[in-house]
């Protein structure tokens, strides 16, 4: 061999050897563990951890029973909510469900869930979205040729309640008792209920704020049943009440009766003292896919942590559904798509729907994880008093037990108080008391 080659192999041996011991240290320096740990069997591949989400309060059944007697205080026959959490079920009742017989409160029995139905509607009509057989941003009269008098009004506005249609239910019972006794049997169309809305004078411009209206969601019925090709009952069906097996849930519009174990409903006169009225018996046709869906609350919080946890919809959808703008200056009430958000004194977000029908008021919401969800029910309406008692339960379900003051003083509890206002419930239906 040449003594050149000889130099130069000479020369890269001392090079490379050079070069091993100075990254050696460093390479083995920056692999090294923190500190010595015993070798693992290697393990296949996992997607990424989420953070640890802090540990949630343990719920304070003495408070949601204590909400339940303040609602019966304040004029409801009875009570009963049923909280689900990690731990398992929980179920507290007062009161009776039957005032002529005395049958205790059940959280088995049945009852009209009011507008809660209207988070039902939303996730079919979401659904068809997804399918491709709607589109959010697109006028309803796209779909519904002539309905409605201004092309600007999108599925969006109806679902969001940004579309400034007239609630017909306000001129509708502005007298309760009679308003309700004209419509107990009756039965509507879809356009009877939109034309007694469009009759009044819109209330803003599409999309400029919000305004509650069960006119919204009678017309999310008729664009179900156009998209779908047929009945809303049968889509609730197919789409959220077999795939979550609620065996206690229907939609029987416009049969009248409550079938099997069932709460009676109770309504107040407008008049001082006057009798309650047994209202279970309707058809709830003025209502339809705005508030005609029957329950229990089993089936209430399987649906309500079924939505969250993505059952229903897709991410997109879930997404676009839980995507809320404010309903009031307090800044703790929220509207997304036939979607309520509470934002509870602890911190806590839950997500859902209050519901009014005649002689029932519902409150069924879950944290946005789906792991804890409350169903509380009083068997009356239109007694504000009673139905903002019932909302305590969701403090005291989903917050756990307040921490006492550490200086227990009347200014220190003032304070508190001031903090923590009680704000009323959300009147789906007009109240003349």
């Amino acid at each position: 061999m040449p003594q050149s080659t000889h130099r130069r192999l000479a020369m890269s041996a001392t090079l490379i050897a050079a070069l091993a011991g100075v990254l050696a240290p460093a390479t083995a320096a920056s692999a090294a563990p923190a500190a010595p740990t015993a070798p693992t069997a290697p393990t296949a591949p996992t997607a990424p951890t989420a953070p640890t989400a802090p540990s949630a309060p343990a719920p304070d059944m003495d408070g949601v029973t204590t909400a339940l007697n303040a609602a019966m205080a304040n004029g409801a026959p009875g009570a009963m909510a049923r909280f689900t959490g990690p731990e398992g079920v929980r179920t507290r009742t007062a009161g009776v469900r039957d005032r002529v017989s005395g049958e205790a409160m059940d959280t088995r029995a049945r009852f009209r869930i009011g507008s809660v139905s209207k988070t039902f509607s939303s996730v079919v009509l979401l659904q068809l979205v997804d399918e491709g057989k709607l589109e959010l941003d697109a006028p309803v009269n796209r779909y519904l040729p002539g309905l409605l008098p201004d092309d600007r009004i999108t599925v969006r506005h109806l679902l969001t309640h940004r579309s400034g249609l007239a609630d017909y239910t306000e001129a509708m019972f502005a007298k309760t008792v009679p308003g309700f006794e004209a419509v107990r049997n009756r039965v509507f169309t879809y356009q009877e209920l939109v034309g007694l809305s469009l009759a009044e004078p819109r209330t803003t411009e599409p999309g400029a704020a919000y305004k509650y209206s069960n006119t919204n969601f009678v017309v999310v019925g008729m664009l179900i049943e156009k998209a779908a090709g047929t009945p809303v009952a049968e889509q609730y069906e197919r789409r959220i009440i077999k795939p979550l097996k609620l065996r206690h849930t229907s939609y029987v519009h416009p049969e009248a009766r409550i079938k099997g174990t069932h709460v009676r409903g109770y309504l107040h006169p407008d008049e001082a003292g006057a009798p309650l009225v047994d209202s279970t018996e309707q058809t709830a046709s003025w209502a339809q896919t705005a508030g005609a869906v029957i329950s229990d609350p089993a089936d209430l919080n399987t649906f309500t942590t079924a939505l969250m946890r993505g059952k229903l919809l897709s991410p997109r959808m879930l997404d676009a559904m839980t995507t809320v703008t404010p309903t009031d200056t307090t800044q703790t009430r929220f509207y997304g798509l036939g979607l309520r958000r509470y934002d509870l004194s602890c911190g806590t977000q839950v997500y859902g729907h209050t519901g009014t029908v005649q002689g029932y008021y519902t409150y069924a919401f879950a944290t946005r994880d789906g792991r804890r969800a409350l169903s509380a029910m009083a068997n009356t309406s239109n007694k504000g008093a009673a139905n903002t008692a019932l909302g305590g339960t969701l403090e005291a379900a989903f917050c756990g037990k307040k921490p006492a003051p550490a200086t227990p003083s009347a200014k220190t509890s003032a304070k508190a108080s001031r903090a923590l206002p009680a704000l009323p419930a959300e009147a789906d239906l007009p109240e003349h008391r």
